[in-house]
């Protein structure tokens, strides 16, 4: 079962003790902390996994929706900063892995805390992401680009009801999407590992490989079979892959 410790910004997985590392997962566009349940447990009795609950839906349904990557942000790493007693690393999906990339920024930058890692998936890096912010704009077309990329969202939408409560945290989040970048690539001093389906539709294995230029610390990239939601039907490799990197991360701390 999830620990709750009164932070509403994680739902967290892990041992009761401290933690030898803790990884946090944040969710694409449209996403929520549910999306990551089945990893909850998946690291080994050493690794907490903390996965990010965005405002506005789930627990936080009855709060404001954060419409800009630094606002998210700025909140998150706010709310990160009582669990840097121990390695943490982040990985991220989609929009989330620009989320991510803020966050470890502002950790170096405002804080002086390095990630263990940053994991970033399906999402092209800072300074090659381009904000549109007619691209999402009407319900129709927010709706076409969920069902396009496919993923556990698009089946949602089939059912009216759901549709109606899961529609505005799409829209909220393509929002944060469509004002995002380009920024320069400001190296960080953590490595940076890049994960993306060989099918993805907008996503290519050299958009991955320029994430290189965000940091000084090496990177690697790794091509797991699949489209945009790879990470679904690669869910175990994907672990597996994480689970190597963490081991390491506690051996060293």
């Amino acid at each position: 079962m999830p620990a709750n410790d009164g932070s509403v910004w994680f739902r967290r997985y892990g041992p009761p003790a401290r933690p030898q590392a803790r990884l946090l997962c944040l969710p694409h566009a449209g996403g929520s902390a549910s999306f990551f349940h089945s990893w909850g447990h998946a690291f080994g009795n050493g690794v907490e996994v903390m996965a990010a609950r965005y405002p506005g839906r789930q627990e936080r349904i009855a709060e404001p929706f954060l419409r800009s990557m630094d606002a998210l942000a700025d909140a998150l790493t706010g709310a990160l900063l009582p669990f840097l007693d121990a390695p943490l690393a982040v990985f991220g999906h989609s929009m989330g892995a620009s989320l991510a990339h803020e966050v470890a920024l502002r950790l170096e930058q405002r804080h002086g805390v390095r990630l263990a890692g940053l994991y970033v998936s399906g999402r092209k890096p800072p300074h090659l992401v381009a904000p549109d912010p007619a691209r999402h704009g009407s319900d129709e077309a927010a709706v076409a680009e969920v069902r396009r990329l496919g993923g556990t969202d698009a089946a949602l939408l089939d059912d009216p009801e759901l549709r109606e409560l899961v529609l505005p945290q799409i829209r909220a989040d393509f929002a944060v999407v469509d004002g995002y970048g380009p920024r320069s690539a400001v190296p960080l001093h953590c490595p940076v590992v890049g994960y993306v389906g060989g099918s993805d539709p907008d996503v290519t294995a050299a958009d991955m490989e320029a994430w290189a230029g965000a940091t000084s610390e090496g990177f690697e990239l790794r091509v797991l079979p699949g489209d945009h939601f790879y990470l679904v039907p690669q869910r175990d490799a994907l672990v597996r892959d994480l689970a190597a990197r963490l081991t390491r991360v506690r051996q060293h701390s």
